[in-house]
């Protein structure tokens, strides 16, 4: 069934005409169901997280792209890199149908903007890859990028919640989130964007993980430029290597607040050889921590 098709959710009361708290507890129902609904797609978010992962670390640029509720999705994730792992942000392109809203809206004709898709898909080099996401899987925008990023060599992951789609028809890795239809007709921002959003929360943190940026449960590659940041970069050295507050610091000073950096001189390392091994190991910490 198309996901966004225009009638409510088989088997229950339009939610407008329930008891508000009844209401709720359907909306509630529908995001807990499209969570679940990911877990068919481990796998290939699994295999996307290791393409992704491989891209950027050889240097190339991960573009998302979508339009609409999706592109809201992509672009939560997207913006979060950096800060969370640390990933250059030269290194993230966010291709948004209409360019990203400053002001809250975001007017529905921007989908179909299939010359700026092909622009969009036109600049990648050839490590780059792409996750493209739609909820029908026929957005015009997505589709025509898949098909110009394809026809060009590069990775696509497609991501969309109708099953055989166009666009996942089209992908090298399809990630097909089959929720169920929308307690609230045709609006994607419901089930489906959630179901986007924890797909891509698990493609971007798994690949988070192959790069070597996440350390016994701990970020050890982001970028700690606040106060509270700074704390936890702190806190992070300390339930790792044991030293005290006053260590910490001082590592952390020392190595510019490069978190990964200051960990291995709290080990005893002076900081050219930490900087060198972290170098040869390709970032990961786990290979350059002392048994």
């Amino acid at each position: 069934m198309h996901r966004t098709k225009q009638q409510p959710k088989g088997g229950t009361r339009p939610i407008d005409t329930m008891p508000r708290l009844d209401a709720l507890s359907v909306m509630l129902a529908s995001h807990a169901a499209a969570v679940t609904a990911v877990s068919g797609a481990q796998n290939a978010i699994d295999e996307a997280a290791e393409c992704i992962a491989k891209a950027v670390g050889t240097g190339g640029t991960l573009f998302y792209v979508a339009a609409g509720s999706s592109g809201l999705m992509a672009l939560a994730d997207a913006s979060e890199l950096p800060g969370t792992f640390g990933i250059p942000s030269h290194q993230i392109r966010i291709c948004m149908a209409g360019g990203v809203p400053t002001d809250g809206v975001m007017p529905g004709d921007t989908e179909d903007e299939v010359s700026e898709a092909i622009a969009f898909a036109q600049e990648m080099r050839p490590q780059d890859v792409a996750i493209v996401v739609s909820a029908s899987g026929t957005t015009p925008f997505a589709v025509a990028f898949a098909e110009v990023a394809k026809t060009q060599g590069n990775g696509v992951v497609g991501l969309s919640n109708v099953s055989g789609s166009q666009l996942l028809e089209i992908s090298h890795i399809a990630i097909a989130l089959a929720t169920e239809p929308e307690v609230l007709a045709g609006s994607t921002r419901l089930g489906a964007g959630t179901a986007q959003k924890v797909a891509l929360n698990m493609i971007s943190t798994q690949a988070g993980i192959l790069l070597g940026h996440v350390y016994k449960g701990l970020m050890v590659n982001f970028i700690p430029d606040n106060k509270k940041l700074r704390l936890r970069a702190r806190d992070i050295v300390m339930a790792i290597t044991n030293v005290s507050e006053v260590q910490a610091d001082r590592a952390l000073e020392l190595a510019a607040y490069d978190t990964k950096l200051a960990i291995l001189i709290s080990t005893g390392l002076d900081i050219e050889t930490a900087r060198e091994n972290l170098i040869q190991t390709g970032g990961h910490l786990s290979r350059c921590m002392p048994e």
